[in-house]
């Protein structure tokens, strides 16, 4: 059975832009770095849009941001994305690499159960028993894949994994080397294609779940990205972002604005972006929004048939806002009761009239 498009929950950005990026390829007459599918200008174009070519701006940042990156792969240094949680450094990544290779599937998702051995390399065990090492036996994980093949690599919250296992990629991002001591003669050493690099992102506030070690820190460049500063910006996206997912959820019903407005708000307030609420001791995200405003219209559409409400908002927040903390449920619980009843418009009076929805 071929699986199209529409029954993916969330195809990879070569398969949801594979018409920007034909084009871009057709139309690129820019010079590309030895193994890349797009020139810089053109990758740049990917990531940030251009209404002129028909490309939509798919990464709300700072495109000085988005061409350091460009080089710094360019320049064969690894590159590590670090911010806030739900800053959008994985989608970041994922149109890098879309853009670079042409793939964003090589990706190794970081954890206290990342083994080396799904880094690099692991072996099927049957064959290996019945005929010895050979490559025949030899089961490519995402780095040994992205060295054969000449892709950009993911590595996707790389402080979660332990230090040993996280400085195996020391000398392959040195020597652009692995070694496989099982093979013998050539086999045993596996080159870099040109065009393979590694993207890798780690949250800062999970820097102390496993630091890096200071020689890795060094084989890669650093930066930050930053939350959305800008409320008409943030709110512009929250509102295409839970728009596509709502269709894909099949509701109907188009999500209010002057509900999103009173969500972005909130969340604003609660991040300590604006106003006078406390903050929260969660990350209370733009990517956090979007899920709500998902959660939001799915409430209202499947519940009521209509769209969400701001009473919907109050329903869906202790799960995002509070999590597992009291503390935090105490925050948001004073924030509906003192701070909203400030606010000026019939959607922060319907917010702050339906506190008593929030659950314990």
């Amino acid at each position: 059975m071929t699986i199209t498009e529409e029954q993916l929950q969330r195809p990879p950005a070569e398969v949801r832009y594979a018409d920007e990026l034909a084009a871009l390829r057709a139309a690129d007459g820019d010079p590309r770095p030895p193994g890349w599918q797009l020139s810089l200008r053109a990758a740049r174009r990917f990531v940030v849009g251009d209404e002129r070519a028909g490309v939509s701006r798919k990464f709300v940042g700072n495109v000085s941001l988005v061409e350091r990156s460009l080089v710094t792969l360019a320049t064969n240094r690894g590159l590590m994305l670090v911010g806030e949680p739900g800053t959008a450094k994985s989608l970041l990544s994922e149109l890098i690499a879309a853009a670079v290779s042409g793939s964003s599937a090589l990706t190794v998702q970081g954890g206290a159960a990342t083994t080396e051995d799904q880094i690099k390399y692991s072996w099927n065990y049957a064959l290996l028993v019945s005929e010895g090492p050979s490559p025949r036996s030899l089961v490519p994980a995402p780095m040994l894949r992205g060295m054969t093949e000449g892709c950009v690599v993911r590595f996707e919250e790389i402080t979660r994994c332990p230090l040993e296992v996280q400085d195996c990629l020391l000398s392959l991002l040195s020597d652009r080397v692995i070694a496989i001591p099982e093979l013998d003669g050539p086999q045993g050493m596996v080159f870099a294609r040109q065009g393979f690099n590694v993207i890798a992102t780690a949250n800062t506030r999970d820097r102390g779940v496993n630091e890096m070690s200071a020689a890795l820190k060094r084989r890669f460049n650093f930066e930050t990205v930053f939350p959305i500063p800008d409320f008409d910006t943030e709110l512009a996206l929250v509102e295409a972002e839970a728009t596509a997912l709502l269709r894909q959820s099949g509701v109907e019903a188009a999500p209010r604005r002057d509900v999103l407005e009173v969500l972005v708000g909130t969340f604003r307030e609660l991040r300590g972006t604006a106003g006078r609420g406390e903050r929260m001791s969660t990350v209370m995200s733009t990517a956090e929004a979007v899920s709500v405003a998902h959660a939001v219209g799915v409430r209202g559409w499947f519940l009521r048939g209509e769209a969400g409400s701001a009473a919907d908002v109050v329903a869906s927040l202790a799960g995002t806002a509070a999590k597992d903390s009291p503390e935090d449920l105490a925050r948001l619980r004073r924030f509906l009761e003192q701070e909203v009843s400030r606010r000026k418009g019939g959607q922060w009076q319907a917010l702050h009239d339906a506190r008593h929805l929030l659950a314990d």
